[in-house]
């Protein structure tokens, strides 16, 4: 049976630890112009997108290419899945012609599906349920920021959703403290929780000398709907100057996964402050990405 990258679980501390040693690696040699593209030459990813993206699609595309693979795109809308064909038959025809393919979907069941009938891999580029690409590209943001997970305490303030979930699952295999503050009723599963994880609704408490504040938008994809009872909902749950001032310690940085909606979940100042470390978090998904397709690939 093929490697999957559905969940964090998927992957043990010591592979989620190679994964970023080798992002690094990537990125660095990248960095220098380093030829990287015998490292996966031939090679055919096929991206499937249920949900738009922007983040998802530049990294894995450019990134199998500067590996020396390419893309192919599979339009939802001419596969019509389930519809004209069913998911199990497009999984095992997928497999005669890919090394292997992404997701970017709503359930997680469509991930597990796909992965019961295709003989190749299968990566979670999104699901409603985790985000494990978005936590690899995180995880290595600290660590080049601090030089390593000793002591980092991470708060999440907002929804508890597929992000804080893939983020839950990696702090409680690296022993990192994430304190996360949500409204009454909108707490994360507790499937995901650790003795390394607390659930508060106090965004102070959370964010009490805390070394990564992190935050993500409101209502994510599929919950338009219910955008504007959320705004409600999630006043006084937002990252901004005075959070990160009477609460965060004063080197604390700011993540967020976007895309982010300023003056909602974090302010145009609080964005514009930790700017940087939020571009080099959006960068580091490319690095993680190709690290996970050489891991998945060369398999």
């Amino acid at each position: 049976m093929p490697k999957n990258f559905l969940s964090i679980n998927d992957v043990s501390k010591e592979e989620l630890l190679k994964l970023l040693d080798r992002a690094s690696e990537l990125k660095a040699d990248l960095k220098a112009g380093k030829d990287q593209s015998h490292i996966l030459k031939g090679k055919t990813l096929g991206m499937i997108f249920e949900k738009p993206s922007l983040r998802t699609r530049m990294s894995f595309e450019v990134g199998i290419n500067q590996l020396g693979g390419f893309a192919v795109v599979l339009n939802t809308s001419e596969i019509q899945i389930d519809q004209r064909e069913t998911r199990a038959d497009i999984s095992r025809v997928m497999s005669r012609y890919l090394n292997a393919v992404m997701i970017r979907t709503f359930g997680q069941e469509v991930l597990e599906e796909t992965a019961r009938h295709a003989t190749i891999p299968v990566i979670n580029g999104l699901s409603d349920l985790e985000h494990p690409c978005q936590t690899l590209a995180d995880l290595l943001t600290i660590k080049e920021h601090f030089g390593s997970f000793d002591g980092i305490k991470i708060a999440y303030i907002g929804d508890g959703n597929n992000t804080v979930h893939s983020l839950m699952l990696a702090c409680a295999k690296l022993d990192i403290k994430i304190s996360i503050a949500c409204p009454v009723g909108y707490e994360p599963k507790r499937e995901f929780e650790s003795e390394f994880s607390t659930i508060t609704h106090g965004v102070g408490e959370a964010a009490h000398d805390a070394d990564v504040v992190y935050t993500d938008v409101w209502s994510s994809m599929g919950q338009e709907k219910d955008a504007q009872r959320r705004k409600k909902v999630f006043q006084g749950y937002q990252v901004n100057k005075a959070l990160m001032a009477d609460y965060a310690k004063p080197t604390a940085i700011v993540l967020h996964c976007l895309p982010a909606h300023r003056g909602e979940e974090i302010t145009a100042e609080a964005l514009e402050k930790h700017e940087n470390t939020i571009l080099n978090q959006a960068e580091n998904r490319l690095h993680t990405q190709k690290a996970v397709l050489e891991w998945l690939m060369k398999s």
